[in-house]
């Protein structure tokens, strides 16, 4: 299990998200952005752009993606 923060994957606040796989808490970072715009969270709003952007075009974003996958597997196990 590893940590990732909300900040570390391109947001603005330092919630930790925990998974087995970057694929985890990609996702839960997703679910994060969504919660806290409907929450009217004007900070989150930049990175819930950014986020709906790469669902929609994933070629790409394959980058960010890429990038993100790199920087859980070099997190320590937690």
């Amino acid at each position: 299990m590893k940590t990732m923060t909300c900040r570390q994957l391109g947001g603005p606040c330092d919630l930790e998200h925990r998974g087995e796989s970057a694929d985890d808490v990609i996702n839960a970072q997703d679910k994060h952005l969504k919660d806290a715009e409907k929450a009217g969270d004007e900070a989150h709003l930049p990175a819930r752009k950014e986020m709906k952007g790469r669902w929609r075009h994933p070629k790409k974003s394959l980058g960010w993606y890429k990038d993100m996958k790199q920087a859980f597997a070099d997190l320590p196990e937690s």
